[in-house]
């Protein structure tokens, strides 16, 4: 892959098991880590299908298997639909702060407190501080924190990423007594009503898996566009 006058390495990784299919293996094409990356390669390669985790930059390549497809939802065409209304109205007592990203141990342990609660056997679930930061924030990517609030209590952050063109939705924990809520959703719904605001024509979710009923939320966001065969088209709505 290059860009104009500056070629980038891309390297492979090992073959693994997927987490998302049983019957499948996973793998990943990674932006060479010594490349120099800044806000306008990454916004090229955020459009072109790779995601960030920390610093790494990366996209899928299995062995067997295509089912990851890159998303995301033009924001002035959103409809939502009446679950999301009733997500929406569950949470008007809520309010939002867009923050810049900085280490605080609150948000620390309250992200704990999420991964053990719904993720306690992921290597997310570690108590190494630096681990934590290095996975949120990035040299290049403009990232900041949705931060969600009840009245003066916070109760959730939403990682998001700025680039031009558009808004990714990278990661979000919440506090695990406050699941009813649907937080995840609300926070998608609260970056496009941002992204309006702001004239921005996309929001990113990553990556869909139609078999994932983990993912079964992404295609709940309509109209979404897909990635596919090096282009941008609508995906069929899930029934």
């Amino acid at each position: 892959m290059s860009t104009a006058h500056n070629p980038i390495k891309l390297f492979e990784t090992v073959i693994d098991d997927c987490p998302y299919l049983d019957d499948q293996q996973s793998a990943s094409i990674l932006v060479d880590p010594d490349h120099q990356v800044d806000s306008h390669l990454f916004s090229l390669l955020s459009r072109s299908g790779f995601r960030r985790s920390g610093e790494m930059l990366y996209a899928p390549k299995c062995p067997t298997c295509n089912a990851c497809v890159s998303v995301r939802i033009p924001a002035a065409d959103y409809r939502a639909s009446h679950s999301q209304k009733r997500v929406w109205r569950k949470n008007l007592d809520l309010h939002c702060i867009v923050e810049k990203v900085t280490y605080q141990q609150e948000h620390f342990e309250m992200y704990l407190r999420y991964q053990q609660a719904r993720h306690p056997d992921s290597s997310m679930c570690d108590e190494d501080p630096q681990k934590y930061t290095s996975f949120i924030n990035s040299r290049f990517s403009k990232s900041r924190f949705l931060s969600i609030y009840r009245g003066e209590q916070l109760i959730g952050i939403s990682v998001l990423d700025q680039f031009e063109g558009g808004i990714s939705a990278v990661y979000t924990f919440f506090e695990p007594s406050e699941s009813q809520r649907s937080l995840g959703t609300y926070a998608i719904m609260y970056m496009l009503k941002l992204a309006r605001e702001k004239n921005i024509p996309f929001v990113y979710l990553g990556y869909w898996i139609e078999r994932s009923s983990k993912m079964t939320y992404k295609s709940k966001f309509q109209p979404l566009q897909g990635y596919v065969d090096k282009r941008w088209v609508e995906l069929e709505p899930s029934n």
